[in-house]
């Protein structure tokens, strides 16, 4: 993987409580990759830290070889586009929205878009399909389309980096796959590179190039979806017992959960006893 972005020993948290400690992770430029782990390993308290929400107790985060917290502002947005988890609704249009995604690339003492930077927003939004929402306020379009135009006010800022907190999050699988299929198209016709916190292990796994694996404030395994969505290591970082199988189509990693209805069937079956833990190695 090349340096494009890069993490290293780093370290934030709040105040005496949840620590992220000693992250080491190497993003590949024109990838997508994701970080996985159950709640409470760290995910969302990484993703403020690369953001610079929570500042950094220890390390750098290297982007170009350059540290983002020696950016200023508008050339750190100008790098890097954040898409968070939750869209703030306000009372102003569509397009109002997305052309603020220009502000860090207005000059000294310019007030007001210029005809590139409607250009600019207008591409986004086509290319995101909110274009035809542009004139309604941001309070009244449905979740999945209030994510989309997040992602084109992100886009609008033309970064190299797209960083997303969760972006199928309370969505149904149809704008699960929307957005996602959206990320992909940007990836590969733009070679945005993208860096995302996902929830479904299924979703990462059909989607992205590489996977972190966070457990107790610590990266617990990184690497290709197949590495790191092995049935063992799931089970370890996630406590919980699952089967692994190739989806048939795309022959990525596909995650099967199994019920305790289940499991006590299969125990019973294979004359197990109570204290003895079944594995998704015994289906």
């Amino acid at each position: 993987m090349s340096g494009f972005l890069t993490v290293h020993n780093f370290s934030c948290g709040y105040g005496d409580k949840f620590v992220l400690r000693n992250v080491n992770i190497e993003a590949g430029q024109g990838e997508i990759s994701g970080i996985i782990g159950p709640n409470g390993s760290g995910k969302t308290t990484l993703f403020r830290g690369l953001t610079g929400e929570l500042p950094a107790r220890s390390g750098e985060v290297l982007l170009h070889g350059r540290d983002l917290r020696q950016m200023s502002y508008n050339e750190r947005a100008r790098s890097m586009a954040v898409v968070a988890q939750h869209v703030y609704a306000t009372d102003i249009t569509v397009e109002e929205y997305v052309l603020m995604g220009r502000l860090p690339h207005r000059k000294q003492f310019q007030l007001f878009e210029t005809r590139e930077d409607y250009e600019i927003a207008h591409h986004y939004m086509q290319l995101t399909n909110v274009y035809g929402l542009r004139n309604k306020l941001m309070s009244k379009i449905s979740g999945g389309e209030q994510q989309l135009a997040n992602i084109a006010r992100a886009l609008t800022q033309q970064p190299e980096l797209l960083l997303l907190d969760e972006p199928t999050s309370h969505l149904d699988i149809t704008h699960q796959v929307q957005i996602l299929n959206l990320i992909q198209k940007l990836n590969e016709e733009m070679k945005l590179s993208v860096l995302m916190i996902i929830h479904d292990l299924n979703l990462a796994g059909e989607y992205c190039d590489y996977l972190v694996m966070l457990k107790n404030g610590q990266p617990f395994k990184q690497g290709l979806p197949d590495e790191v969505l092995d049935y063992q290591v799931i089970e370890e970082g996630y406590k919980t017992v699952v089967v692994v199988q190739p989806n048939p189509v795309s022959h990525k990693p596909a995650v099967f959960l199994v019920s305790d209805k289940i499991l006590k069937q299969k125990k019973k079956a294979s004359g197990q006893g109570e204290g003895q833990e079944q594995s998704g190695k015994d289906f």
